[in-house]
């Protein structure tokens, strides 16, 4: 008997857990049924995929979407539309908005804004406060939870737990793995004065330099190892750091974003100004090596693109009263594909700082590779085309880009939810059809 299937992927090159082959895939029921060669005759929808890449969907686990309260730069429906555009199939919410993301009200009713207007999966962090410390382990269990975001430091938003013993009981609360800010809040109040008196964006990896990430990160592993509770420690931007981190890999996990891979101090506030500006800093030269260094060697689990969009009458105003964070979801995956072609990165180690490491991580159920029985979310690429980003291209609705400009190699054609098709060649197609992401019960993760 002929198997037949909703969607046949013909011919593609597949990325699989053991490596690129070029196979057939058969969807069924929004999964993955086969892979291999499949016969003419196994009926279906056709998608003619010779010459191109087939990932897993790209898993963004670092993104603001504003909303409720910053509608104006970026809003669940416009920030799920430019993830799709970009490749992306799933993302990680963060609680900055306003109110915060605190409660279990706050959670229920972001997955209810998200209902019928999110492109893509989608799962919301709940943030980290001494009101709500002890509450946070049943929290954390919530469907659609995508776990507990810790700011050490200020940022956008009046999210903080800044001293150790608040701390303590955040971590003392829960079992799942946790996302950190980690930047050390006294030394930012004290070394404030740098960034007021110099009144140039070009002093900000200097007022929050690295000395103020490295100390955090040294508090955080202590308390880590004494608690018991694994941490994820987010936006990783020192060289000093991937070195302390991959000392401590039972403890924690590492992500680090596309812009501290790819911009570099000074010359990106010599172009972008308060554009580049963002939490923690870009920072110079021997830091980014560092972190590329720290993917090599394996210490680099994860690539988020930490999306914090705003205005540009916001960032043009005179710094430091200029808000930290720019637009990256949609950019997140051509970036990454230029860095392959440039001999940088694997397809293979791409895949698993995108989709699979997220997947392992975060116990996300049926997401990360590509193998029968899984969501069939795939990333389709083509890692030949040359393509100019553009804020023309930009979904997000603050605009524009910090990779305006730049000409990249290897781009994003289609992005598939559960079989279907929801992007096609820079266009969105149907309407919103993204879900809560599920993760696995009663996992230490």
């Amino acid at each position: 008997m002929i198997a037949t299937f909703d969607v046949v992927i013909r011919g593609g090159t597949c990325v699989t857990p053991g490596g690129g082959v070029r196979a057939d895939i058969g969807i069924r029921d929004g999964r993955i049924a086969a892979i291999g060669e499949i016969g003419r005759d196994a009926g279906g929808e056709v998608i003619e995929a010779a010459g191109l890449h087939v990932l897993p969907g790209v898993i963004d686990t670092q993104v603001h979407f504003r909303e409720p309260g910053g509608e104006q730069k970026e809003d669940l429906e416009s920030g799920t539309r430019a993830a799709i555009l970009g490749g992306v199939t799933a993302v990680f919410e963060m609680p900055n908005t306003a109110p915060p993301t605190t409660s279990a009200a706050a959670l229920a009713d972001k997955l209810s804004r998200a209902a019928g207007r999110a492109w893509c999966n989608h799962a919301f962090y709940v943030g980290a406060t001494s009101e709500n410390a002890d509450e946070l382990g049943e929290l954390e269990r919530a469907a659609g939870c995508a776990g507990v975001k810790v700011f050490m430091g200020s940022s956008t938003g009046g999210l903080l737990v800044a001293d150790d013993e608040t701390l303590r009981r955040v971590m003392r609360s829960g079992t799942r793995r946790m996302a950190i800010h980690s930047e050390d809040e006294r030394r930012l109040v004290e070394r404030r004065r740098i960034a007021e008196e110099a009144r140039d964006v070009h002093a900000h990896p200097e007022w929050r330099d690295a000395e103020t990430a490295i100390r955090a990160t040294r508090r955080l592993l202590a308390l880590s190892a004494e608690t018991g509770r694994r941490v994820h420690v987010l936006h990783v931007t020192t060289a000093d750091e991937i070195t302390l981190l991959g000392e401590h890999k039972a403890l924690a996990t590492v992500e680090v974003t596309p812009q501290h891979l790819t911009l570099e101090a000074p010359d990106c506030y010599d172009r972008l100004g308060t554009r580049a500006q963002m939490n923690p800093p870009i920072r110079d030269g021997r830091h980014r090596a560092g972190l590329w260094t720290g993917i090599a060697n394996g210490v680099v689990d994860v690539v988020g693109s930490d999306h914090a969009p705003h205005t540009l009458a916001e960032k043009s105003a005179e710094y430091p009263g200029t808000p930290s964070g720019m637009p990256g979801v949609q950019t997140l995956l051509p970036i990454l594909l230029d860095h392959c072609a440039a001999g940088r990165l694997s397809l293979q180690r791409l895949v698993d700082l995108t989709s699979a490491g997220a997947a392992r991580i975060f116990g996300l159920v049926g997401k990360g590779r590509i193998a029968v029985g899984f969501d069939a979310d795939l990333t389709i690429v083509d890692l030949q085309a040359r393509r100019e980003i553009s804020d023309g291209w930009i979904a997000s609705r603050c605009g524009w880009t910090p990779f305006d400009g730049i000409t990249v190699t290897g781009w994003p054609v289609m992005t598939m939810l559960a079989g279907t098709a929801v992007m096609r060649d820079d266009q969105a197609l149907g309407a919103p059809a993204g879900q809560p992401l599920r993760f696995f019960e009663g996992r230490r993760v």
